[in-house]
C-alpha cells in the first residue's frame, strides 16, 4: 500500500517542476557558478579600467526675483506682485545665443584628437605609461604626449572632414588628407596650404616624431549640440528657489571648467546688457516726452499771465487755493498713471493683475477729479478761469519735474546696471571622474555573471535527463537489480586510451584492473557481490547458465561490471567465462594486462580450437576470451553457427558465461547476441542515459526478440541534486 502510495507520488510530480533538483544543481555546481561569476567580475573591472573617465564641473547661479515695478518709471507702490523667472532662465542658459558665444570662446569648433594604441592605448596613457623605446616612430600617441593647435582654418566643404597632423620632427608637422599632403609647417609659424584655403598654427609639439592626431572642425551647430548634451541646468531645491545649479561633463577636466566658466560669464554678461536695453527704452520714451511737456508748460504759463494782465491781477483766496493744491495732486498722480500704464501695456493685456490693479486705481483718482470739479464750478467765474489756469501750470510743471527726476534716475540706474543674476559659486570641476563608475560596472557583470551561470547550470541540467535513482527506471517496468556507486579507487585503475571505458561518455578512457581484485572492500565491489546474490534467483529459470551484460551507450560500464561481476561469482566458487563480444572495441583483455589478438573473433573466422584462446587470470576459477583481431563484419560472425558451438562448449565447462557486447544504439551485435543468452541485463550509467533512452533500449531488444530481465544503474554520485529531488525522497 506505501509503495502505491509512492508511486502516485511520483506520477503525480512527473510533470512538476523539480525544484530540489534544481536547487541541488546549483549546489552541486557552485564552484562552477563561481568561476563564471569570478570570470565576468574580472571582465568589469577590466571594462570600467577601459573606460574614458568622464570629469564634471558645477556652477551655482542666483535669479533675483525682480518685480516688474523695478521700471523707475513704474509706481513701486502699486505693483507689489514678483513672478518667478527661473524657467525662462534656464531656456536661455541653453540656447544657441549663449551656447554659440561659449563655443566660439573656447574654440569647441575644433577638435584634436590623439591616436592611441589599439583596444588598451587610452587606458595606458591615462595610467602614465610614456612612450617606450621600441615605440619610436610610431603613430600612436603615448602619456604626457600632445600638440597645441591655435588656429585651423579650412574650407567650408571640409567642415566635418577628420584630418591628419602628424609629427615629422621636434619643431615641425604635416597636416594629411588621406595619404595626401596638405600643409606643411613649423612651430609657432602660420602654415597655408597652396591655394590659401587651409591655415594652420601649432604653438607648441610635446610628442615624439610619427606620432599622429586626428584633427576634425566640426559646424557650430554641431559643436553647439554637442555641448548642449553634455550640459544640464536645473534649478536647486524642491521649491522656486531661483538657484541654478549648472553641470557640464566631457574627458578633459581644464577644458570643462573653462567650457562651464564661459557660459556662466556669458549668461550674465547679457542679463545686463537685457537689463539696460529696458532701461534705455524707458529713457527714449522720455526724451520724446520732455520736449512736448516743456512746451505745455510754457504755453500754460503764458495763458494765466496773459489773463491776469487782462484782469489787473487777480489773486485765489484760500479756499480756491485748497482745492487747486488737491486737484494738483489728484493731476500728478494720473500722469504718473498714463506712464506707467504706457510702459506696462507693452508687456501685459487688459487682463493681467498689475494692469487691473493700475486701472482700479486711475478710475480712484478720476472719480476724486470729478468730486473736486464739481467744487470748482460752484466758485465766481473769475476764480475758476484763474484756478484753470494755475492748475495747468501747477500739474505741468511737476510733470516736466517728475520726467527730468526719471531721465537723470534712468541714466544712474543704465550705468549701475549689475543685472538680476549672479553668480554664487565658480565654475570648478570635480577632482575625481563622474563616470564610468567602476563599483556600478563592476557589480553589473559580477550579477550577469551569476545570473548566466545558474541559466547555464539550469539548462543544462534541464537538458541532461540521465537517470538518478532506481525509482525512474523501475517506472519504466525494468527491475533495478543492483545499484553500484561510482568508486574512487577506480580512478587509479583508468588511463587514457582514445577509446570509450568506465568513464563518462566521450571522456576516452578504459580501465586498467579490476577494482574487485585491487580493492575488495570497496563499497562498488560490495554492490556486485549484491548483484551476484539477485543473479543467482534471475537465473534459476534460465535455459542456459549464459549472460548478456549490454548498455545503451558507450562509457556507461559494461565492461566494468562484466570484469567484476566474473571476479566476484569465481571468488564464490563458479566456474565463470567472461567472453569480450565487441569485437569493434572491446577492451576485456587491458583489464587484465592481456593483448586483443587470438580472442573471438579467430574462432569465429578460422574455428579455432576454444582451449587455444581461453586466458587464465590470476583469480582461481575466472578464465576470459578476448575480442580477437577486429574484423570487417562483427555482426555476420555472431550470427555464424560456429558462435553458437562455442557457447555449447563453454556451457559444458563453465558454471556461468557472461558475454560483454557492444551499446545496442549503436550496433545490432547486442540483439544478435541476446539471443544465444539465457539472461539479459542493461548497465545504465547514473546522470547520463535518460528514461526515454532506457525504453528505446527496451522497445529494440523487444523487437528482437530478446527480453532484457533487469538493470544495474552504476556510477551513482552523490549529488545535491539527488538528495533534493523529488525522485531521492520518493526512494528513501
Amino acid at each position: 500500500m506505501a509503495s502505491s502510495i509512492e508511486k502516485d507520488q511520483s506520477a503525480g510530480t512527473s510533470d512538476e517542476v523539480d525544484l530540489g533538483r534544481l536547487f541541488g544543481l546549483l549546489l552541486d555546481h557552485k564552484w562552477l557558478i563561481a568561476a563564471i561569476t569570478a570570470a565576468f567580475t574580472a571582465l568589469g573591472i577590466i571594462y570600467g579600467a577601459m573606460q574614458t573617465p568622464i570629469y564634471q564641473a558645477n556652477a551655482l547661479m542666483e535669479i533675483e526675483e525682480r518685480a516688474n515695478s523695478s521700471n523707475p518709471v513704474q509706481d513701486i507702490g502699486i505693483f507689489g506682485q514678483a513672478t518667478s523667472r527661473s524657467p525662462s532662465e534656464i531656456q536661455i542658459l541653453q540656447s544657441r545665443m549663449v551656447l554659440g558665444k561659449a563655443v566660439d570662446r573656447e574654440n569647441l569648433q575644433m577638435v584634436v584628437k590623439p591616436k592611441r594604441f589599439p583596444v588598451i592605448g587610452a587606458m595606458l596613457a591615462r595610467r602614465g605609461f610614456e612612450r617606450p623605446g621600441f615605440a619610436s616612430g610610431w603613430s600612436s600617441v603615448w602619456a604626457n604626449e600632445n600638440v597645441n593647435v591655435t588656429h585651423f582654418v579650412i574650407p567650408r566643404e571640409w567642415v566635418g572632414r577628420p584630418l591628419t597632423l602628424r609629427v615629422t620632427g621636434p619643431d615641425s608637422y604635416a597636416l594629411l588628407d588621406g595619404g595626401n599632403t596638405v600643409v606643411e609647417g613649423q612651430v609657432g609659424k602660420l602654415a597655408q596650404s597652396r591655394n590659401g584655403n587651409v591655415e594652420i598654427r601649432v604653438m607648441d609639439i610635446n610628442s615624439g616624431k610619427g606620432a599622429e592626431f586626428t584633427l576634425l572642425k566640426r559646424s557650430q551647430l554641431s559643436a553647439i549640440n554637442g555641448l548642449r548634451g553634455r550640459f544640464n541646468v536645473e534649478e536647486a531645491g524642491q521649491s522656486s528657489t531661483g538657484i541654478l545649479d549648472l553641470t557640464l561633463k566631457g574627458t578633459e577636466p581644464q577644458q570643462v571648467e573653462d567650457s562651464l566658466k564661459a557660459i556662466s560669464e556669458i549668461y550674465v554678461t547679457q542679463n545686463i546688457e537685457r537689463q539696460s536695453a529696458e532701461t534705455q527704452q524707458s529713457l527714449d520714451f522720455l526724451k520724446k516726452q520732455i520736449p512736448q511737456v516743456r512746451e505745455q508748460l510754457s504755453n500754460a504759463e503764458n495763458e494765466l499771465n496773459n489773463y491776469r494782465v487782462s484782469q489787473d491781477s487777480v489773486d485765489l483766496n484760500q479756499e480756491t487755493q485748497s482745492v487747486l493744491n488737491r486737484l494738483v495732486n489728484v493731476e500728478g498722480q494720473l500722469n504718473q498713471l498714463s506712464f506707467n500704464e504706457a510702459d506696462i501695456s507693452q508687456r501685459f493685456t487688459k487682463n493681467h493683475p498689475e494692469y487691473k490693479s493700475l486701472l482700479e486705481k486711475k478710475q480712484q483718482l478720476q472719480n476724486e477729479k470729478a468730486q473736486l470739479q464739481k467744487q470748482v464750478n460752484n466758485l465766481p467765474e473769475t476764480q475758476q478761469k484763474v484756478l484753470r489756469l494755475q492748475r495747468n501750470v501747477n500739474v505741468t510743471q511737476d510733470i516736466y519735474t517728475q520726467l527730468l527726476n526719471r531721465m537723470q534716475e534712468l541714466n544712474i540706474a543704465k550705468a549701475g546696471a549689475i543685472g538680476n543674476v549672479r553668480i554664487i559659486d565658480n565654475a570648478v570641476v570635480e577632482p575625481w571622474p563622474v563616470a564610468p563608475r567602476k563599483t556600478l560596472i563592476t557589480f553589473i557583470f559580477m550579477v550577469i555573471g551569476f545570473v548566466l551561470s545558474v541559466v547555464f547550470v539550469l539548462i543544462r541540467g534541464a537538458m541532461k535527463q540521465g537517470v538518478e535513482s532506481s525509482d525512474q527506471i523501475e517506472n519504466i517496468g525494468l527491475p533495478v537489480y543492483a545499484s553500484v556507486p561510482l568508486s574512487s579507487s577506480q580512478n587509479r585503475l583508468t588511463r587514457r586510451l582514445g577509446m570509450l571505458g568506465r568513464g563518462k561518455r566521450g571522456t576516452g578512457t578504459v580501465d586498467r584492473g579490476v577494482l574487485a581484485i585491487s580493492d575488495t572492500m570497496d563499497p562498488s565491489v560490495e554492490a556486485v557481490r549484491s548483484l551476484r546474490t539477485s543473479l543467482q534467483f534471475a537465473m534459476m529459470e534460465a535455459s542456459d547458465s549464459r549472460l548478456m551484460i549490454t548498455g545503451p551507450s558507450p562509457g556507461v560500464g559494461k565492461s566494468f561490471i562484466t570484469a567484476n561481476l566474473g571476479v566476484v561469482c569465481a571468488q564464490a566458487g563458479q566456474r565463470v567465462l567472461m567472453i569480450d563480444a565487441d569485437m569493434r572495441k572491446g577492451h576485456l583483455h587491458q583489464m587484465f594486462d592481456g593483448k586483443s589478438s587470438s580472442g573471438l573473433s579467430d574462432i569465429l573466422l578460422r574455428n579455432d580450437v576454444p582451449e587455444n584462446i581461453i586466458r587464465h587470470t590470476t583469480v582461481e576459477n575466472l578464465d576470459y576470451v578476448a575480442r580477437g583481431t577486429v574484423p570487417p563484419n562483427p555482426a555476420e560472425l555472431l550470427m555464424n553457427v560456429r558462435f553458437s558451438e562455442f557457447l555449447e562448449w563453454a556451457d559444458r565447462h563453465y558454471d556461468l558465461i557472461i558475454m560483454d557486447t557492444p551499446p545496442i544504439l549503436a550496433v545490432t551485435d547486442a540483439a544478435i547476441v541476446g539471443k544465444q543468452a539465457g539472461t539479459s541485463l542493461m548497465v545504465a550509467r547514473y546522470g547520463v542515459n535518460p528514461p526515454r533512452e532506457l525504453e528505446h533500449v527496451m522497445r529494440r531488444f523487444r523487437t528482437s526478440g530478446v527480453e532484457i530481465k533487469g538493470c544495474i544503474l552504476n556510477a551513482i554520485e552523490q549529488h545535491a541534486s539527488s538528495r533534493y529531488s523529488n525522485y531521492y525522497y520518493a526512494y528513501r
